[in-house]
């Protein structure tokens, strides 16, 4: 048997082992930051603008989105564009009370003299990924504009965007996202947080560079022909945008990010949530890493591309890394106190080193990404705890995803429920997210234990002589995963509590609320 001396090495070798390849994922922020300095004045050049406006298609894909269905669909009707060369497409799934309201909507914009068709399925094979697809094949557009429902299209974003398609290589331009609920609580300024980093310094420094970047879903065009080259829309992840992102670009074609043009769209407001897109979203990026990577590293035209695309569809893992962190450091802090003699301080700098690697980098991405959107520092000062509580946090939910997504075929999308206008309300806003029910609690408790367990390993350090100065390097770390942890469990369990008590008296909800809370969803 192993004795205690071995464990010990082998808890610490696991331990340093797990920070060298989150300080590799690290390493890659830095050089998103870096890469977007150097490129970030070097917007995409527009060659030439069409003579005559060619015609567009907007698909508007929704499922049981009472709350912001009527909305989306009028805001499309406003883009400013020929009405002789803009169709409107509402891919409509509904199963509850929304349906109704989607057809009334739909027969006051035609009154009106919009071009709007309402495509409602009975079978909704391929939840998004299916209605996006069936729509193309009737789309009367050369081009197709994708807004999810919680979008406001504004009404320029056609004119702005669709003179880029000139570059007859061009077959998809993405927008970046702005946020109606940015300001509601330190949860959506978290999130704003994240979204702007990802669209600002990640697709900008991969973008002009030519590297592959992912369409987003929603705030975007694509050439229709581009969808029917790389295969179409398909349902064997449930991340239907970065698979066909990557197909494309594997085809040859190329995706245009244009940061200064926005589409305003809502942030979930809810921590179950928010953590069910994240779950959608993570497990979907290892399901496309495992059907496409393979083929990148074969058909991609430079080792950049591939190299770039490793970091990309292989980003998942830094989640079950985090959670094997959070596993490890407890004892790994209390082997060194045992063993202080052999763990020196040119091991314990190196330790530092490591840890300030992979956390300032984090740190770096956000900062920088809100400097360019010209965030007081008062602000990023005020948020970027929160958000970095936050993706400590949820790491156990997407290490969950990203194993479910290496292990499984596609599973069922579960849409990201959206809360409308009023959904800041001081009353609606409560009673709005209270209508949807999440997935099982157990989530919560695992990060609540997972908290409760670091919180008995730091107490464990208390009885060693001269802890607070021997390991003192690694509190902050070992106080910010407690306070993640749990700040996302209770947030977890204190919203699933409201939503029971928002049951009806015996214990059951309405119809349509049970509808919207239980069968497989649609929209992004």
């Amino acid at each position: 048997m192993m004795d205690m001396d071995g464990v010990g090495r082998l808890i610490l070798t696991a331990y340093i082992v797990v920070l060298t390849l989150l300080c590799i994922y690290g390493m890659h922020r830095y050089f998103l930051v870096m890469t977007f300095f150097r490129v970030r004045k070097n917007p995409p050049p527009l060659k030439a603008c069409f003579r005559e406006l060619p015609r567009v298609t907007v698909q508007l894909p929704m499922y049981n989105e009472r709350y912001v269905a009527r909305r989306v669909i009028e805001q499309a009707c406003r883009i400013d564009y020929p009405r002789d060369r803009l169709e409107i497409q509402v891919l409509d799934d509904s199963t509850d009370e929304s349906r109704e309201l989607v057809r009334e909507t739909v027969e006051r914009m035609q009154a009106h003299g919009h071009d709007v068709v309402c495509l409602h399925r009975e079978n909704r094979v391929g939840y998004k990924a299916g209605a996006l697809e069936e729509g193309a094949r009737i789309a009367k557009g050369e081009f197709i504009a994708i807004f999810d429902a919680d979008s406001v299209p504004p009404p320029k974003i056609l004119r702005e965007t669709i003179h880029h398609f000139t570059d007859e290589r061009v077959g998809a331009v993405q927008c970046r996202w702005e946020h109606l609920n940015r300001e509601s609580s330190l949860l959506t300024q978290a999130q704003a947080i994240l979204l702007d980093g990802h669209f600002l310094i990640e697709h900008t420094a991969r973008n002009r560079t030519g590297r592959f970047m992912s369409f987003n879903g929603t705030a975007g065009i694509w050439r229709k022909t581009t969808i029917a080259d790389a295969g179409g829309w398909q349902h064997d992840t449930v991340t239907e945008d970065l698979d066909l992102s990557y197909r494309a670009q594997l085809g040859g074609w190329r995706i245009v990010f244009l940061p200064n043009i926005t589409a305003p769209a809502e942030l979930p407001p809810e921590m179950n949530a928010f953590k069910a897109q994240q779950h959608r979203w993570t497990k979907g990026g290892a399901q496309t890493c495992v059907k496409l990577l393979p083929r990148v590293l074969r058909e991609a035209p430079n080792w950049r591309i591939k190299l770039e695309a490793i970091f990309h569809l292989s980003s998942c893992l830094v989640y079950p890394l985090m959670v094997l962190l959070s596993l490890l450091i407890g004892p790994a802090l209390i082997i060194k106190l045992i063993f202080q003699d052999e763990y020196t301080n040119g091991q314990m700098a190196f330790d530092l080193v490591l840890f300030l690697v992979g956390t300032c980098s984090a740190l770096s991405f956000y900062i920088v990404s809100q400097r360019a959107l010209s965030r007081s520092w008062r602000d990023i000062s005020l948020y970027i705890p929160a958000l970095i509580s936050l993706g400590v946090g949820i790491a156990f939910n997407n290490a969950v995803a990203t194993i479910e997504g290496f292990c499984r075929k596609a599973g069922e999308f579960v849409r990201t429920p959206k809360f409308g206008d009023d959904a800041n309300g001081p009353s609606g806003g409560r009673k709005r997210r209270t209508a949807f029910r999440f997935g099982g609690a157990w989530t919560g408790w695992a990060e609540l234990a997972i908290a409760g367990y670091l919180s008995a390993c730091l107490l464990s350090l208390t009885f060693f002589d001269d802890w607070i100065v021997r390991v003192s390097a690694a509190l902050p770390f070992v106080g910010l995963f407690i306070f993640g942890y749990a700040y996302v469990g209770i947030l977890t369990l204190s919203g699933r509590l409201t939503a029971q008590r928002a049951c009806t008296p015996n214990g059951s909800r309405t119809t349509a609320d049970a509808t919207a809370s239980t069968q497989p969803q649609q929209s992004a």
